[in-house]
C-alpha cells in the first residue's frame, strides 16, 4: 500500500495548478476551520492540522491569516463540504471533495469534468466504500515493525505500517490523527514527516492502460480548475 500511494500521490502532483490555486484551497478550509472551530490552533486541532500542512506547501503566512481573520469578522460566505463520486477514465474509482458557496453551480461543474471525459459520475456512496477515512504519514525508515511497536504502545489504533524503498508509511483511522502524530514526534524528536495529511486510501488499485492515459490525465486537469474542488482521491495506478 505504501509505494502505490506515493506513486498516486506523485502523479496528481504533476497535475496540480497553480499556487494561486494552492492558497485558495488552503484559505478556504482555514476560514471554515476556524469559523466553525475557533480561531486558537491549540483549542482548534483541525485548524491547527491545516495550518502545518499549508506551511509545509509553502503557503505564506499572510494568506493563512488572512483567511483567520476573516473568520474572526463573522462575515464572508458560508461555504458546506459537497462529495461527488463516480469512475473515472479506465474505470478508476474517484470522490471528489469540494466547498461550495453554491451547491448547483459546482454539481454541473464536477458533471461536466465527468461527462467530457468520458468518465460516469454516480450516487453518493457507488464508491465510498472502496476508500478508508485515513491519517498517513511518511518519512524515512527502515524498520516498520520497531514503528508498529512503538505506536501499539502508544495506544495508537494503528491500521498499517509499511516501509518500502526507505520510506515508512503509516495509516491508522482519521481519528488518530493528532495522537499518532504526536506519539512519533515523542518517540522520533528528529523525524520529519514528508507526508501528514488525513485522506482516503483506496482499498484496491485500478490500473490504467495507456489508451487511458491521456483522458485521465485530462479529467484531473479540468477538476484542479474548478475553484470549488478541494481535493481529488482514485485507485487509479498510471503506466511506468
Amino acid at each position: 500500500m505504501g509505494r502505490a500511494y506515493q506513486n498516486r500521490k506523485e502523479s496528481m502532483a504533476k497535475t496540480a495548478g497553480a499556487k494561486t490555486k494552492v492558497y485558495s484551497k488552503y484559505g478556504k478550509e482555514i476560514y471554515v476551520a476556524a469559523k466553525n472551530g475557533g480561531f486558537d490552533p491549540d483549542g482548534n486541532l483541525t485548524l491547527r492540522r491545516l495550518i502545518d500542512s499549508a506551511k509545509k506547501d509553502q503557503v505564506p503566512t499572510h494568506v493563512i491569516e488572512r483567511a483567520i481573520d476573516k473568520a474572526k469578522g463573522g462575515g464572508g460566505e458560508d461555504y458546506e463540504r459537497a462529495s461527488y463520486e463516480g469512475f473515472g477514465p479506465g474505470g478508476c474509482s474517484v470522490i471528489v471533495d469540494c466547498l461550495t458557496d453554491n451547491g448547483n453551480r459546482t454539481w454541473t461543474e464536477v458533471r461536466n469534468c465527468f461527462n467530457k471525459t468520458g468518465a460516469k459520475i454516480g450516487s453518493p456512496g457507488t464508491v465510498a466504500h472502496m476508500f478508508e477515512h485515513q491519517a498517513v504519514f511518511v518519512f524515512e525508515g527502515e524498520d516498520d515493525e520497531a514503528v508498529l511497536e512503538e505506536l501499539m504502545m502508544a495506544d495508537i489504533d494503528v491500521t498499517d505500517v509499511v516501509s518500502e524503498d526507505g520510506k515508512i508509511s503509516v495509516f491508522c483511522p482519521h481519528t488518530e490523527f493528532n495522537n499518532t502524530k504526536v506519539a512519533l514526534h515523542e518517540t522520533y524528536p528528529d523525524v520529519e514527516l514528508e507526508v501528514e495529511e488525513i485522506t482516503y486510501v483506496p482499498q484496491t488499485d485500478t490500473e490504467i492502460t495507456e489508451e487511458h492515459v491521456e483522458k485521465f490525465e485530462k479529467f484531473l486537469d479540468m477538476l484542479e480548475d474548478c475553484d470549488d474542488v478541494q481535493n481529488v482521491y482514485h485507485n487509479a495506478v498510471l503506466p511506468e
